[in-house]
This record gives structure tokens, sequence and C-alpha cells, in this order.
């Protein structure tokens, strides 16, 4: 199925006469009392994950249960602890990047390029490839603001070790400029002119949600027309894997590494490292009405907040993520009621789990009509990029009205009983609002909200 394809939630016959849910009509309700320069819309999607660069392949393997996670081959791990990770294999640039650059260019950047220039060829908006709709836009109007955790860590890595080793005549030129985390977004301006709000955002795991918030807030105080924004990470070399390693974060199954990351589960250990990016075209509903651009979905609302409690412990209550929440559904307009279905942060982590599950029963007290899955599950955690490419997942699923399976859901802890964590096997579900968690390290915490597009 492709994106934008106008599908039915559910198929059989039974389905093409299934009503109007109340919730989908509140919801639908609440987003046409904006102003359409207010409503935001999704036009674009790009991604770059260990399942692919194409967001419809990359979200038929979720469906299955593909799990991306595996040895580590890109360098010798044998003497870490953790030896496995959810690693991008043979990268496909697919003529994105000239190539010079291509063999200049930190994994990061290259992510970055890759899914903002595909997510632009889906908006009908990419300067070589989509000639005629880039005449259409205002180029001063356009804005990128893709954010990175870590920005490009192998070539920081590669110019300290040249420093030490072979002396400062040996740091390469670009050492600084591609190391930096403003890096990816600035070159995809100058690549495609775009001259709109630009800067990047570095809030860890959470990135790429505060990059949406931030772009969606951009359109409406009439800063842009479009924001072309998300989230990068290429954290899977020896410093990135022995950083992680050092904070006693990552999960050591090796034995078994398809099943290490597991949310919720009772047997969890950590979690599993991922890499990637996620990237939408975000647009004002008037801007993309006006030049008949497909419609893939609609930016409700979000809202950050910070747990100032911990560097790398999230409160035990929940209280920042439940505020979050609380926040990014007054900015949607819309009640917890309208929300059936939540895309969790679920790193498979000892205490995140747990106070993840608390902040969610916070403020969804009934929770039987909701379905929470982890997509960690299976592409482990993209750091920066994982809330960019969560929210495809969240948008593909509205699309689809199918929901992708939590993998290694066998044990599960006694808190999220009564929840539906969609354990191992796919589930139908006609979603009338979705929400993504996202948090990092800092205790910073991010929360926005899809819903479907309707007029």
């Amino acid at each position: 199925m492709q994106l934008g394809q106008r599908v039915r939630p559910f198929s059989g016959a039974s389905a093409t006469r299934r009503p109007a849910r109340a919730g989908s009509v509140a919801v639908r309700a609440a987003a046409a009392t904006r102003d359409p320069k207010q409503r935001i819309v999704i036009t674009g999607i790009g991604i770059c994950s260990v399942h692919g660069n194409d967001p419809d392949a990359f979200y038929s393997k979720l469906l299955d249960g593909v799990s991306g996670v595996g040895p580590i081959d890109r360098f010798d791990a044998s003497e870490f602890p953790t030896r496995f990770a959810a690693q991008i294999k043979n990268f496909d640039d697919e003529g994105m990047i000239d190539k010079k650059n291509a063999r200049r260019y930190d994994d990061c950047l290259k992510y970055t390029m890759v899914s903002g220039k595909k997510a632009l060829v889906m908006a009908g908006l990419e300067k070589e490839r989509c000639s005629e709709g880039y005449s259409q836009v205002d180029p001063t109007r356009v804005g990128v603001l893709v954010g990175t955790g870590m920005g490009g860590l192998t070539v920081f890595q590669d110019g300290v070790s040249n420093l030490v080793q072979k002396g400062y005549k040996k740091i390469s030129p670009f050492f600084i400029p591609y190391a930096i985390t403003n890096m990816g977004g600035a070159l995809l301006a100058i690549d495609q002119g775009f001259m709109g709000p630009n800067y990047s955002i570095s809030t860890a795991c959470a990135t790429a949600n505060y990059a949406f918030v931030a772009a969606a807030n951009h359109i409406r105080n009439g800063d842009a027309d479009v924001m072309i924004a998300g989230g990068s990470e290429a954290p899977i070399i020896p410093v990135g894997l022995g950083g992680f390693v050092a904070c006693r974060a990552l999960s050591t199954r090796n034995e078994e590494p398809v099943k290490a990351s597991r949310p919720w589960d009772c047997d969890r250990d950590g979690f599993v490292m991922g890499e990637g990016a996620g990237v939408l075209v975000m647009e004002s509903l008037e801007h993309a009405t006006k030049r008949g651009a497909k419609i893939y979905g609609e930016y409700l609302g979000g809202a950050v907040t910070c747990d100032a409690h911990h560097m790398t412990d999230p409160r035990s209550d929940g209280l920042g993520v439940s505020t979050c929440i609380e926040l990014a559904l007054k900015d949607a307009r819309i009640d917890r009621e309208q929300v059936n279905y939540i895309n969790a942060h679920a790193t498979s982590t000892l205490v995140g789990d747990i106070a993840e599950v608390k902040a969610i029963k916070k403020v969804f007290t009934d929770t039987k009509h909701l379905k929470i899955n982890g997509t960690k599950s299976m592409i482990g955690h993209c750091l920066g990029a994982a809330a960019g490419v969560e929210a495809i997942a969240a948008l593909k699923a509205i699309e689809t009205g199918w929901v992708h399976p939590t993998l290694n859901q066998h044990n599960l802890i006694e808190e999220v009983a009564g929840i539906d964590t969609v354990p191992n096997e796919k589930k139908q579900h006609h979603i009338t609002a979705a929400i993504s968690n996202s948090f990092g390290f800092g205790g910073h915490n991010s929360v926005v909200v899809f819903a479907p597009f309707r007029e």
C-alpha cells in the first residue's frame, strides 16, 4: 500500500459499513476550529532505517514483526560487553548525494540528506526532481529543522584519533563543520536553497519531537509556510557503543540479540542501539491546499517539558511525562478520550519503561480503548532520530489501520496489566488520534499528536 492512498481503516465487507466513531468526529471537529493557516499537515515523509529508506517497506516489515537487530560488523566489537545493534548495512544514498560528498560526509549527514530529500520528493518540492512543484514555493518561507543528539560522531572520533596519533596537521578541515549538530539541516537547506528558519535542536533522544513542535510553531507564528523537520543519528561506532556501555544502559543479550529489546518485559536488561533518520515535511493546510499537495496526516499539537530530576533516570512518578502529555493534548485541542493509540518511548530499560506506564495511567485513567506499542523492539533506539522514525510509524498506523506488534512480550511487568501492548502480532485498529512519546537524557520530555486528515 502506498502512502497517500485513500484507504479504509479495516478491510472486509462488514468494515465498509462501519459507522464513523465518535472519537473521529470529535477530533475532526477540533481540527476544523483552527484557521487553515494554523492547521499543520504532513505532505512528505523521509526515512533512513535498518529496514531501508522506503516508508512503505519499513512499515511492512514492522507489521510483519521483522527485527533489524543483529551482530555489529562495522568494526570489531568482540571486546565490548554488548556486541549487537540495529545497524544499517549497505546503505544506499539513492543518488541523493554526489560522489565527492558521499565520500566525505559522516553517516549522520548522509541520513539527514537522504531522508530530507526523499521527504521533499514525496511532497513534490525537491529542487532537482520536482522543479515544477519547487517553483510554486517561496524559498524564503521554507525552513529546515533537523536535529541530532550527537552530530557527526564518526568525524569527531576520527579527528581526535588523528590528533593523538599523528598530530594536528592530520586533522581534516571538515572535522569541525561535519561534527557540529546543525550541519545536517544547514547542508539540506544549502542544497535546496531554503532560506527560512534553520537551526538544530539537540535534546538527546527527544530531539526529533522537539523539532516537530518548534517547526509547527514557526508555521503557526507565520515565520514559514513549510518546514522540513525531524532527527538523524549515526552512533554505532566504537566511541558511541563504548559510551553507552559505560553508562550501563545497554542490553548484553549477545546470544539472542533479536530478543534483546523487550519493552515492559520482566526479563529486559537495557536498550539496543539503533540509527537512521526520520524527517517530515510539515506545511500549513492553506499552503498545501493552494498547491494541490497530497496530505498524509495531520499534526494536531505537541509539547515539551523537563523532569528537573536526574541526568539519565526519569522521575519515578512520571510527573514530567504526564504533564507533557496533558499539555500536548491541550495544544491539540482534543480530550484524552479521543486518543486511542500511543507509540511509546519504550526503550526496554528497567526504570524508564515503568515510569512511562505510570505517566500514561495518570493521564488515561481508562486504558481499555488504547493500543500501546514499542517500535524500538524491532529497530532499536535511534537516539536523536528515534522520535522521527517513530512518528513515521504512527502516521503509517493511522493510514493503514494496522498497528505493529511489540516484540518479545512474554513475561510482562504488572504495571502494564490491562493495557494492550500489541504483543508479538500486529492488530487492526481504527486510529482516531495518536500520540508519540520521546524522552531524553537530561530529563527532556516530548509528546506529539497526529490524526487522520479530514477536511
